[in-house]
């Protein structure tokens, strides 16, 4: 038996194998299945996280960079492949629909894992409703007629029905919102090519990755507090673990799933930043004194070097594709609910399939993100208060998933010998990087990632006082 089976607790719930079986769980005969590939993972991963992620947050980020920001991109790109390459190696001795619940309950225990799964579930909930949210706000710009809590309404309802129809039938629909988001993204880099061949660039060539110059010398400092934001489009990657356990061919193919899908968002967001940095007209210094011109950056240097027909196309396709991007999340979170409840960690109607889909699971992550999203629609600042509680959850639970590595390779000893880069090194600086993100989290993500925290310590105490665990 394998390490991980020895992790099980003591109540009586499922013993689990590193190969994945669950031997006495309440749908033995049905359970997940295996109908996924490598271009169905990729398509799940990049529409969390969105192809096009950087064009909310470019005019924040370059004034807070100096101007810098593809660079920004570059090492925020290096600084996440930490987190992929620690998601990569438990994937391959764990491979289950839980993703880091699973790999922190098997590389430090029950307690641990059911912790990281608790923080995971905060935002696997609320990051489709701000994905959500975005989409009926993008919508109402475009028919105004039509309030945005009605259209972020119809976009839960219509992606719901997707993943209730399978998790292959929403792959195939997903990648072809996935190629019209690439598409876009050509459009726009050609355009800007040929902008940039003709008329030549706002800015010096190299500026996008050693700043502007108009807030002073190159500033290392500057850099790094905006890597501690950019990092944040990055997340959405880590949910293609949670297929795991629905993947032909086996676990490898997950792990190189989550790598490919990090270096190809990294080039994708380099790219388009490097592109975008040289048509702004703004310096960076001028958009650090204008934060209200910060969130429209992007589309304004469109509009002034390309035209407006480019900034509607741009929009369209993230209206669409935010509502896919949430269809994504839905999807993990489901799997994370129905992995936790499989544990008995949550109410075991959830651990329930229907034709190899936890549909029950996946409705309560719907209308968890479908009450969030609607109320926040209908308040001028939901926006604000949504993203201001999200991404912490996430974040700390990569903290779990870089010590479960450490855990299970090096203090458990499975697998062999220890490969001190590999199983030390490596998810030590993942940790490190990613505790330095929570530090310079927005101070009411604390609170409220904290607060969740406390109550994840307290269901966890309580099962643990009913079940007798020590």
């Amino acid at each position: 038996m394998s390490g991980y089976s020895d992790t099980s607790g003591s109540s009586g719930s499922s013993g689990t194998t590193a190969g994945g079986a669950h031997p006495g769980t309440a749908d033995e005969g049905d359970g997940l299945r295996r109908s996924l590939g490598f271009r169905d993972l990729v398509v799940y991963g990049l529409l969390f996280i969105a192809p096009m992620a950087p064009v909310g947050v470019f005019g924040t980020l370059d004034a807070k960079s100096h101007g810098a920001v593809a660079l920004v991109y570059i090492i925020a790109t290096i600084a996440m492949a930490f987190t992929a390459f620690s998601y990569a190696q438990m994937v391959k001795v764990v491979p289950q629909a839980g993703s880091v619940f699973a790999y922190a309950r098997a590389g430090l225990g029950n307690g641990p894992g059911f912790i990281a799964g608790w923080m995971a579930m905060l935002d696997y909930l609320l990051i489709p409703a701000v994905a959500y949210l975005f989409s009926g706000i993008a919508m109402e710009a475009l028919v105004p007629s039509v309030s945005r809590w009605v259209w972020t309404a119809i976009a839960v309802l219509v992606t719901t029905a997707l993943n209730l129809w399978g998790v292959r039938a929403a792959a195939r629909v997903g990648f072809l919102v996935l190629a019209m988001e690439i598409v876009v993204l050509l459009v726009f880099v050609v355009s800007a090519i040929v902008v940039l061949a003709r008329d030549g660039a706002q800015r010096d060539w190299l500026s996008p990755l050693s700043g502007d110059g108009s807030q002073g010398s190159f500033a290392l400092a500057a850099v790094v507090g905006a890597v501690s934001v950019a990092v944040l489009s990055y997340l959405g990657f880590d949910a293609i673990a949670s297929f795991a356990e629905e993947v032909t061919g086996g676990s490898a193919k997950v792990a190189r799933a989550v790598l490919f899908c990090l270096a190809l968002a990294g080039v994708l967001f380099i790219a388009q930043t490097y592109l975008v940095a040289l048509l702004e007209p703004m310096s960076s210094a001028e958009l650090a004194a204008k934060p209200a011109a910060q969130g429209s950056a992007f589309y304004d240097a469109v509009d002034s070097a390309v035209g407006d027909w480019l900034h509607d196309l741009v929009a369209v396709s993230k209206a669409i594709g935010a509502a896919f991007a949430a269809l994504a999340g839905q999807a993990a979170a489901g799997r994370l609910l129905y992995a936790m409840a499989r544990d008995r960690r949550l109410p075991g109607a959830l651990s329930k399939t229907d034709s190899g889909t936890p549909r029950l699971a996946l409705l309560c992550a719907a209308v968890v993100t479908l009450v969030a999203a609607v109320w926040a629609a209908r308040r001028d600042d939901g926006m604000d208060h949504l993203v201001s509680v999200v991404n912490v959850g996430a974040l700390t639970a990569f903290v779990l998933l870089h010590a479960s590595v450490v855990g299970w390779f090096a203090v458990q000893r499975h697998g062999g010998a220890v490969s001190w880069w590999r199983h030390l090194v490596v998810p030590v600086l993942g940790a490190a990087i990613t505790v330095a993100v929570i530090v310079e989290a927005a101070g009411s993500a604390q609170v409220v990632g904290l607060i969740w925290f406390v109550v994840g310590l307290a269901v966890l105490l309580g099962q643990r006082a009913r079940r007798g665990e020590s």
